[in-house]
């Protein structure tokens, strides 16, 4: 994982207007504006159209725990193509490592408590969900709208919060230098006070996933 991480890292630190989040505990990037409002609008379309509720992968008896609703978006979407291609100007990650693109939707009252995006090793559902690609290496995530109220990420180890803006990415290394998995990485999707929010999930592997 360590040639795969540290590549990325060290493209997107050079991609203008990029800003790294300044805390020694994690590999965390922000772009403003990295797609369009007419990708973003299309997006949400896609959303719209398949949403179904959100799951976990290792259930823990809070029925709250993640209230949203999830959307596989379609590879062969004209939309999804376009990001998919600028994910891998942006961060050089071969395409046959990411998951499928998911989308994500909020209304008021719903979020995703604080969680890591790895799967946690030693879970009920490690061997499930990483025995094939393995571990979850970088996790992209586009806002797509601005929400009236509410619908931050809130990273609570770095103290770090991130407002929904329409077009901006947030990217972090899920993994410690060391290839290990990093729990400053727990982040936290907060409740939608007023509006709708949507957003993007790219998730990347250390193997090939199987499509």
């Amino acid at each position: 994982m360590d040639t795969v991480t540290d590549s990325v890292a060290a493209r997107l630190a050079r991609y203008d207007g990029m800003q790294r989040v300044p805390h020694p505990k994690i590999e965390q990037f922000q772009l403003k504006d990295f797609i369009g409002p007419d990708l973003c609008a299309e997006l949400m379309r896609l959303i719209d159209k398949d949403r179904r509720p959100s799951t976990i992968a290792d259930a823990n008896g809070d029925d709250y725990f993640r209230t949203s609703e999830t959307c596989d978006l379609d590879a062969g979407e004209p939309a999804v193509k376009e990001l998919e291609a600028r994910f891998l100007t942006l961060g050089g990650i071969d395409p046959k490592l990411g998951e499928p693109v998911q989308g994500q939707r909020y209304d008021v009252g719903q979020e995703f408590k604080a969680h890591t995006d790895y799967f946690t090793p030693g879970g009920a559902d490690y061997e499930k969900f990483c025995s094939h690609s393995g571990q979850r290496t970088w996790t992209f995530m586009i806002y797509l709208n601005a929400v009236e109220a509410g619908g931050a990420t809130r990273f609570k180890v770095i103290k770090k919060t991130f407002q929904p803006e329409p077009g901006k990415l947030v990217c972090w290394n899920n993994a410690r230098p060391d290839g290990s998995v990093n729990p400053a990485t727990l982040h936290h999707g907060m409740k939608v006070r007023k509006g709708v929010k949507y957003v993007i999930t790219k998730w990347y592997r250390e193997r090939e996933w199987p499509w």
